[in-house]
């Protein structure tokens, strides 16, 4: 039975709103942040890596490979590092709505690099995102951390995490999404790995990395390319923008982390924003 394509974009967005807390529990677990980070790329890159052989999917060669090798070091290598960094300092919802500040930076991005258009919409919603990380600095909450470590990693992260848009508009129609992050992500292992500090592991903490590795990266972004194949990019995207729910949702369930009042209406504004570019935006 075929699935339809908004479950598959649900199902990546619980996949990835898991993330948070795999992390945290590996980390409580004495797994470092980085570490954590090094075993998802790992792990993740060889499953791409057996797909993309199994499929027989090209791998992207000459310039594209530079391109994708130096794409690895920094959308893999310092997302990955920095968004557990994140979750370390910040707790896994703080982590996760700042992850969605990355639609700013693509309008910011896309304004300074290709000439792209920044009006009213796109000007509004980076207004919107700077008022939003206002208000969660000031809020905080019971088990959050607010503090310039956990705002400078998570922001990090959604810096790092808009360069797929830019990547992926060029390379995502030239090759299997498969046989990119079966190159991208062994890079971006590689790259942590001079950083990590690789600790004995219970059976527990090899639980939460094989989760995050399986789950959160293999098999989330395979939910999300193949709905994205039947389904129009904004409305991915607005289904998709679930997952800070999804993640805030289990942190307070699993460890009391629970936003203010203030803070929520600071994580609002920055989904918000996100949502107001996803829907402005050209369907892809």
């Amino acid at each position: 039975m075929r699935v339809p394509a908004p479950l598959l974009i649900l199902l990546a967005a619980v996949l990835w709103g898991l993330l948070g807390i795999l992390g945290k529990n590996a980390q409580a677990a004495g797994v470092g942040p980085l570490e954590v980070a090094f075993w998802r790329a790992a792990l993740g890159g060889g499953l791409f890596a057996l797909h993309a052989a199994l499929t027989r999917a090209p791998l992207p060669r000459g310039r594209d490979l530079w391109l994708t090798v130096a794409f690895g070091v920094v959308g893999v290598s310092v997302f990955y590092g920095a968004y557990q960094l994140a979750v370390r300092a910040g707790g896994a919802s703080l982590a996760s709505v700042l992850l969605y500040t990355a639609p700013a930076f693509v309008a910011l991005l896309g304004w300074a690099l290709l000439r792209e258009r920044l009006g009213v919409r796109e000007g509004l919603a980076v207004a919107g995102t700077l008022g939003g990380i206002a208000l969660i600095s000031l809020g905080g909450g019971q088990g959050v951390n607010v503090t310039v470590a956990a705002l400078g990693w998570g922001l990090t992260a959604g810096f790092t995490y808009s360069l797929y848009y830019l990547y992926g508009k060029t390379f995502f129609a030239r090759y299997a999404p498969t046989a990119l992050y079966a190159v991208a992500l062994p890079v971006g292992a590689l790259g942590l790995l001079p950083f990590v500090s690789f600790s004995a592991k219970t059976t527990a903490a090899w639980g939460s990395l094989v989760g995050i590795a399986v789950l959160s990266t293999y098999l989330a972004y395979l939910a999300y390319s193949a709905g994205l194949k039947r389904l129009p990019a904004t409305r991915a995207s607005v289904i998709a923008s679930l997952e800070p729910v999804v993640a805030a949702g289990l942190a307070a369930l699993l460890f009391g982390e629970r936003l203010s009042p203030t803070a929520l209406l600071g994580a609002a504004l920055v989904v918000g924003a996100a949502l107001l570019l996803s829907v402005g935006g050209r369907d892809g």
